[in-house]
């Protein structure tokens, strides 16, 4: 960071290559939309461009920094997604890639479809802690919560998951046993 404060390409793009799949990941999950989350991709490293000035070294790793900057941008989209459809947020899809098999895509849109339903600090919680295998604390620190706090969007936003994808297989395999 501090090079890149000095107007270091090199190390601005060393940071892009080494955060931009985990920024893409968390906007994609958290908004549903690829071409959003490149939107929100690139408004996330232009701030760290800007603001490599005023980064202060030992109070958060610059990976922390970037998820944080992240989830607040996928916030504001969200909100703003809100306020333009006066509050209904409309179904979201993915692109599915061609190496995917179809059972894949099928699955992915599904669980993608189950995390749209939960609201955002719960979806914010599971995409960080189990998608991007980040700590409760660290969970906590993106999402300036309490660990306790963490835990228990985590706790609801599973039983959410659970009953929604429950009754997504019902409706699919009315004859399968619970």
């Amino acid at each position: 960071m501090e090079r890149v404060s000095q107007g270091d390409a090199q190390a601005f793009q060393q940071l892009v290559d080494s955060g931009i799949d985990r920024v893409l990941a968390v906007a994609r999950r958290t908004l549903g939309d690829e071409a959003e989350a490149e939107d929100i991709a690139q408004e996330v490293f232009l701030r760290l461009w800007r603001q490599a000035d005023r980064w202060e070294g030992g109070r958060a790793q610059v990976s922390t920094w970037l998820y944080r900057v992240t989830v607040n941008a996928c916030i504001d989209r969200l909100r703003q997604r809100k306020e333009e459809t006066g509050g209904e947020v409309p179904e979201m899809t993915t692109e599915a890639t061609q190496q995917q098999t179809m059972e894949e895509e099928d699955l992915r849109d599904t669980m993608d479809a189950a995390l749209q339903g939960l609201p955002e600090r719960q979806r914010l919680a599971l995409v960080l802690f189990h998608y991007e295998n980040m700590t409760m604390s660290a969970v906590a620190e993106t999402m300036d919560a309490s660990v306790e706090a963490v835990e228990s969007l985590l706790a609801r936003g599973r039983r959410a998951l659970k009953s929604s994808l429950r009754s997504e297989w019902k409706a699919l395999l009315p004859d399968v046993p619970e």
